[in-house]
C-alpha cells in the first residue's frame, strides 16, 4: 500500500506557539493499478495490427521462341537513379552508333515521369491505330525498368505504382547495363551547368 505524508511544512514554530497535530493521510492505489491493467487489457485485445502491405509482381513464363521480342517503337527503358532522378528513352538502344536521346524527369505531377509514359502509351496507339508498316495491331507499350545501385527502394515502388496508374499492360524490372549507365553519366555531365 502507498502513502502519502502530509505532514506540516518545514515552518519554524517560536516558543509559546502550541504544534498542530500531525495528520496523515493514507491513500490505497490497489483499485487505480487494477483500473490501469483492465485499461491496458481492454486496449490490446481491442486494437487491430496493421496487415502487412504487399505488391503483386507477376513474373513471365520464360519461353525459347522471338515471337516475344519487344518492337523498338513500342519499348520505353526506364533507369532509376541517385537524388529520385529519373532517366527514359525510347526504343531499345541496340546500335551503339545510333544512341537514343535520353530524357530525365522526377517524380512530380507535373512534366514528371507520368506524363512521359502517357505520351509514349498515346504514340504506340497512334502507331499501331495508324497501320504502319511491320507493326503488329496487337503491339501494346513495352517498359523496361532498370534500377542503377544509387537509386532507392521508394523510387523502385513508386515506378510500380506509376505502371499501375498508368494502366500499363508490359513491364519489366531487369538489371541496369554498363551502356545504360553511360547514358546516365553523359545525361549529368550534359546537365550539369544547367
Amino acid at each position: 500500500m502507498a502513502e502519502i505524508d502530509t505532514s506540516g511544512g518545514g515552518k519554524k514554530k517560536g516558543p509559546g506557539v502550541k504544534k498542530g497535530k500531525k495528520l496523515s493521510t493514507r491513500i490505497d492505489l490497489t483499485p487505480m493499478v487494477d483500473l490501469g491493467f483492465l485499461l491496458i487489457t481492454f486496449f490490446i485485445f481491442t486494437t487491430t495490427m496493421s496487415k502487412p502491405k504487399t505488391m503483386e509482381i507477376n513474373m513471365p513464363v520464360d519461353t525459347k521462341d522471338d515471337s516475344t521480342k519487344a518492337k523498338d517503337y513500342c519499348t520505353m527503358t526506364i533507369l532509376l537513379s541517385k537524388e529520385h532522378r529519373v532517366y527514359y528513352y525510347v526504343g531499345l538502344a541496340d546500335d551503339p552508333m545510333n544512341p537514343p536521346k535520353v530524357e530525365v524527369t522526377y517524380f512530380q505531377n507535373k512534366n514528371g515521369i507520368r506524363d512521359a509514359l502517357i505520351l509514349h502509351k498515346k504514340n504506340v496507339d497512334e502507331q499501331r491505330m495508324n497501320g504502319m508498316p511491320g507493326h503488329i495491331p496487337a503491339d501494346k507499350p513495352v517498359i523496361l525498368i532498370k534500377p542503377d545501385v544509387n537509386s532507392q527502394y521508394e523510387d523502385m515502388v513508386n515506378i510500380l505504382d506509376e505502371m499501375k496508374i498508368n494502366d500499363m499492360p508490359i513491364y519489366a524490372m531487369i538489371d541496369i547495363t554498363p551502356v545504360d549507365q553511360n547514358y546516365i553519366k553523359a545525361t549529368e555531365a550534359a546537365n550539369e551547368g544547367q
